[in-house]
């Protein structure tokens, strides 16, 4: 029996960006080769033009894959939350805390802003620009953001800072001391923000 087109596709895609995965997870996209991640994924350098063009398409979509995997866990733990400001806090420092892990660290942090360029411009910038300005305006609509500050403009400050933080951690010598700093700037930053109590 022959399986549908579209599953054989799907499964050629997946093990690609699992192949793709494992290599520039551990030896890094300059030193990955595409005969060894096609040789490993039992397809050909045929089945990955096909699928992403060139090994730069490959890494975008691994980038796609790890992303969309951050973001559920974040959004996890924000979830637990007792406040939204807390909420707003816990999502933007668990981001720059997953700089910590091998992995996200290599491609996320390293490679990723390497090949492609300014993570502020990748494919899902925006969307989660896009769910900052809600939440900043969601807060501000409560009291607990300054009114005076714009909340888009603010969503791309803090979106761009949080990226800056990632990579700083992701590429220092000492990642586990550089995030402890890191992320109590971070978010010493975002308390700006807070409107104070009238004296």
């Amino acid at each position: 029996m022959h399986r549908p087109r579209k599953e054989m596709i799907a499964e050629t895609r997946a093990k690609l960006i699992a192949a793709a995965r494992r290599a520039f997870g551990t030896i890094g996209y300059a030193e990955a080769s595409m005969d060894d991640f096609t040789a490993s994924a039992g397809l050909t350098r045929g089945a990955l033009y096909h699928h992403f063009g060139d090994k730069k398409g490959l890494l975008e979509a691994v980038i796609a894959e790890i992303d969309g995997e951050m973001a559920a866990r974040v959004n996890e733990v924000a979830s637990r939350a007792p406040t939204r400001w807390q909420h707003f806090v816990d999502e933007c420092t668990t981001y720059i805390e997953m700089a910590l892990e091998p992995e996200i660290q290599r491609i996320m942090f390293r490679d990723g802003p390497a090949v492609l360029g300014d993570p502020a411009q990748w494919p899902n910038a925006n969307a989660c620009v896009g769910s900052m300005t809600d939440h900043l305006t969601a807060l501000q609509g409560e009291g607990v953001v300054v009114p005076s500050v714009d909340p888009e403009t603010a969503a791309r400050l803090i979106n761009g800072a949080s990226s800056q933080a990632a990579q700083r951690i992701a590429n220092s010598n000492d990642p586990e001391a550089t995030s402890k700093i890191v992320v109590a700037a971070f978010k010493q930053l975002l308390e700006g923000l807070l409107r104070k109590p009238a004296a």
